[in-house]
């Protein structure tokens, strides 16, 4: 996703530093609070402190912070005003939200078993390495496994934490924990059915929005937004808009992101080309190109798609073969075709909405940004 800048909205003397590098403020308050943390960590033991550094090192290590920005602009949307204690623990609450997502990242690597993540070892690999280096007995891999799954359970601690210590007034945070509690349990809802149907080798497109929608668009775009705006106390009728915003682009970004798992330079987005396929994902993408074999008749392609799907060993040219045929099929077009509409849909209920300046820009730009990305 290209770097995320302020509008082209002439900012007043009250528009505080948090709008011109929103990124940079997250990162510079979980900084802080992970600094606390590590600090309580090594209170308990060196062991742990140092388990709590690797963990620090991956919240910290990269990230476009998309869910604290679509909070921000949420609660600006609703009226939030950019200045004073308000502003504070907005923005604390908003960077909670990457200690959600380092929790679903850990998990999702190890239930994936992924090697890399942002260019780097994943973090149930680096504990394997560490066992290695540090000449523990038993069994590496299941050190490694035990290590994220309890630090990946930290994260959602911690987020818990850091939500419900930002200093967000009473009622206001009462009205918050509606979205912050769904968003747990979707996240964690759309997992489990991404794991089922791995299983289940469901091949439709049906089964594979819906894990798109729980899994994705729930906690990347549309409740981040509802739980900005629910802090500034939004109408209903603001809500609704932000709720449809949120779950088309949000559905849209999962789909782009599902392309570039297969078509992604690795380069660029940490991943060797292909993971997405070696791991078995039954994305929108592979299930309208199933999907599309089907109707053509075309046992060849679903034999091909079939076989890669979950090898672990698949090399560049069958994902080259892979790729082939999604295009061929008319996958690719078919994704695209669907990313364009739910913009469209959502730029309209954005339009329509009537929010409030310069939020109501700022959406319109994040939402191009998030869904016609190159990385």
């Amino acid at each position: 996703m290209p770097p995320i800048h302020p509008v082209a909205v002439r900012a007043t003397d009250k528009d505080v530093v948090v709008e011109r590098d929103l990124p940079g403020q997250v990162q510079q308050t979980l900084s802080e609070f992970l600094q606390d943390r590590r600090a309580e960590a090594a209170d308990l033991n060196p062991a742990f402190a140092a388990a709590v550094a690797e963990l620090a090192g991956f919240v910290l290590g990269g990230g476009k912070r998309i869910r604290p920005t679509f909070a921000w602009w949420g609660w600006r949307a609703a009226g939030g005003v950019p200045d004073g204690p308000a502003a504070t623990a907005m923005l604390r609450a908003a960077s909670a939200l990457e200690l959600l997502q380092a929790c679903a990242l850990v998990h999702d690597d190890l239930i994936d078993d992924s090697d890399t993540r942002r260019g780097k070892p994943t973090v149930h690999r680096r504990f394997e390495q560490v066992h290695q280096e540090s000449g523990f007995a038993g069994d590496a891999a299941q050190f490694g496994m035990a290590a994220a799954v309890l630090l990946g359970d930290l994260a959602l601690s911690w987020a818990d934490d850091m939500f419900h210590t930002a200093g967000i007034e009473p009622r206001a945070l009462a009205r918050a924990l509606r979205p912050w509690r769904a968003m747990r349990t979707e996240v964690l809802a759309g997992q489990y059915l991404d794991v089922v149907g791995q299983y289940r080798a469901d091949e439709t497109p049906q089964a594979a929005l819906r894990i798109c929608q729980l899994k994705s668009a729930s906690y990347t775009v549309q409740r981040p937004l509802e739980l900005g705006a629910e802090v500034a106390e939004a109408g209903q009728e603001a809500l609704q808009a932000l709720r449809r915003f949120g779950s088309d682009i949000g559905v849209a970004f999962q789909l782009r992101d599902d392309l570039l798992g297969v078509f992604g330079d690795p380069a660029v987005t940490g991943k060797p080309a292909g993971d997405d396929l070696r791991e078995g994902k039954r994305t929108v993408l592979v299930a309208e190109a199933v999907a599309a074999a089907r109707e053509r008749g075309d046992q060849a392609a679903l034999d091909l798609l079939r076989g890669v799907l979950g090898d672990p060993e698949l090399d560049e040219e069958r994902v080259e073969q892979a790729r082939g045929v999604l295009i061929e099929l008319g996958a690719v077009a078919a994704v695209e075709q669907r990313i364009t509409e739910l913009t469209g849909s959502a730029m309209l209920a954005l339009h329509a909405a009537g929010l409030a300046e310069p939020a109501a820009t700022r959406l319109a730009e994040l939402a191009i940004a998030v869904t016609d990305r190159t990385r």
